[in-house]
């Protein structure tokens, strides 16, 4: 294999990389870039005008974010009814924010994006928001052998809150302060998760029969609610934490403790703390990206597909 040449910026092939910044800017070196990338995707070639239904070739207004239709004229906005859509940040700046979003393993913060993308932290937290109501997918019930488990997620309590308390009145303040994330994850498949008001055997039924099919094997843990999940399914196999045992042949739930702990980790390194109140929006971030951590195409364009998908109708 021939040595690399200093001067190149071409991705190596060694490179775990799917989309790298030469790429990117490659592809969409201007605003006017990227909004020529939206209208060949909601309006090519061919499209039936919204106004005199005859398919038909839209031409570019100068100065305006706006085609026409070579036929009535009718103005079509390839912006309208998306997430940019009466947004006065640039289109580049909207996809320069996508692809520092789905090119970071453990996410971004608000503040973080405002300085990589060069607006105020009002901007990047509404761009942020924006980009993650792309993320909430409904990707149908898991199947064959799935692991079910819960965790608590939440910062630890003040010491002013604390103070003169003894160990077991702490451990119960300490929980009451957390919130609860049930969570159910395919072995080298798919991840579902979902913020749950308690982890008893009412929620864990309702949810465990939303998240899986009927037909497959479930591993969960000893928590006693499972045992009453367990009917709802072909099979259940346990795994005995409080004895120390994480895995006993095939029962274990290790893919969604690898979850645990990358969504924990990377809330902490990016973000320090979530509020229950919008804890599932990051929930359904991170379980997008790890439901596509094994595709061979970027996330970026994935999030672009989405906003396709979810665009309302011009007008």
């Amino acid at each position: 294999m021939s040595a690399r040449q200093r001067e190149s910026v071409e991705r190596t092939p060694a490179s775990d990389s799917r989309m790298t910044f030469t790429e990117f800017m490659r592809r969409f070196p201007t605003n006017d870039a990227c909004l020529d990338y939206l209208k060949e995707k909601h309006f090519p070639n061919g499209t039936p005008c919204p106004k005199c239904a005859k398919p038909s070739r839209f031409h570019r207004i100068k100065g305006r974010s706006a085609y026409s239709c070579q036929y009535c004229a009718h103005h079509v906005y390839p912006t309208a009814g998306t997430i940019f859509h009466k947004s006065t940040t640039s289109l580049q700046l909207w996809f320069w924010a996508i692809y520092l979003i789905s090119s970071s393993k453990c996410g971004i913060s608000a503040k973080q994006l405002g300085r990589e993308v060069g607006v105020t932290y009002k901007t990047a937290h509404r761009m942020l928001k924006q980009i993650r109501t792309l993320l909430a997918e409904d990707i149908g019930p898991l199947s064959g052998d799935v692991e079910l488990d819960e965790t608590f997620v939440g910062g630890k309590p003040r010491a002013s809150h604390t103070r003169g308390i003894t160990r077991s009145e702490l451990a119960k303040h300490s929980l009451a302060k957390k919130t609860i994330v049930f969570a159910a994850a395919e072995r080298n498949g798919r991840v579902r998760a979902s913020v749950v008001p308690r982890r008893d055997k009412v929620n864990l039924i309702a949810k465990s029969r939303e998240f899986v099919l009927p037909e497959s094997m479930i591993f969960t843990d000893e928590w006693p609610p499972y045992e009453q999940v367990a009917p709802y399914f072909k099979g259940h196999r346990r795994v005995k934490h409080k004895q120390r045992i994480y895995v006993q042949a095939d029962a274990g739930t290790q893919n969604l403790e690898s979850f645990f702990a990358l969504f924990k980790n990377s809330v902490r390194g990016a973000h320090h703390n979530v509020s229950a109140k919008y804890l599932q929006n990051y929930l359904d971030e991170y379980t997008y990206r790890w439901n596509r951590r094994k595709d061979d195409r970027s996330i970026f364009w994935s999030i672009l597909d989405r906003v396709e998908r979810d665009r309302l109708a011009a007008t």
